[in-house]
């Protein structure tokens, strides 16, 4: 069937940090006066957001209330903890925040914004479904993003996440199309690629770095020009 849509994952997608958020947080230690390395980082945070249930106190995962929480955890007294006293979590918190609103943060990665222009002009809905915060819209903005998208959906502002199909089938909706008309790409093997075939629609892995593999029933790019080619090839 030819596509009618695509839908696109950001981080790790069409963009990255830099630095890493591990090594964000490891600055925010360090500069409090406690030194870790971003990979004892990226642990603690990895066994965080595991203990981290997905609605707290009824705030979805990556709102603000749920991302203090988080911090609290990463910088305060819990079992990952660094044990900053309250009034220190405080600080690193809003100093987060602002951080995340910061333009300088995000970076696209190379074609990003020739892949949109592509998109539309070969008259696609283009869609972005991605597990974000609700600063997502403005992240997209301060890196030149948002006019490629006929429409955004983060997890935070919708309430669902993947690998649920429901934000798959929210985007389906918002595009109008079905899912066999449909390709969302992504950078992670399971929340993108597999749960979007698991709601019917074609899927592919971006793996900028060439190191997260596939099977070979999974298509995979290691560039956002070859997505673009690919994707390209079928609208005709």
């Amino acid at each position: 069937m030819v596509l009618r849509a695509v839908f696109l994952d950001v981080g790790g997608t069409l963009l990255h940090e830099v630095p890493s958020r591990y090594a964000i947080y490891a600055g925010e230690a360090s500069r409090h006066g406690r030194p870790v390395e971003a990979d004892e980082m990226r642990r603690r945070m990895a066994a965080a957001n595991r203990a981290m249930p997905l609605r707290l106190d009824g705030a979805f995962r990556y709102t603000d209330p749920w991302f203090e929480a988080f911090i609290a955890r990463i910088f305060g007294a819990s079992p990952e903890g660094l044990g900053f006293a309250p009034a220190v979590v405080k600080e690193i918190t809003s100093e987060l925040f602002d951080h995340f609103e910061s333009p300088e943060t995000f970076v696209p990665y190379p074609g990003a914004h020739q892949l949109l222009a592509d998109l539309r002009a070969a008259g696609l809905v283009v869609g972005v479904v991605s597990n974000w915060s609700s600063r997502l819209p403005r992240v997209l903005e301060v890196t030149g993003l948002a006019d490629g998208f006929d429409f955004v959906l983060s997890s935070a502002l919708e309430g669902v996440e993947k690998p649920d199909a429901g934000i798959f089938r929210l985007a389906l909706e918002r595009a109008g199309v079905a899912a066999g008309e449909a390709l969302h790409a992504g950078d992670h093997p399971e929340l993108d690629v597999a749960a979007a075939r698991a709601t019917g629609l074609a899927a592919v892995l971006v793996d900028h770095d060439g190191k997260r593999g596939s099977s070979g029933e999974t298509e995979r790019v290691e560039s956002l020009a070859q997505l673009g080619t690919l994707v390209l090839g079928r609208t005709r």
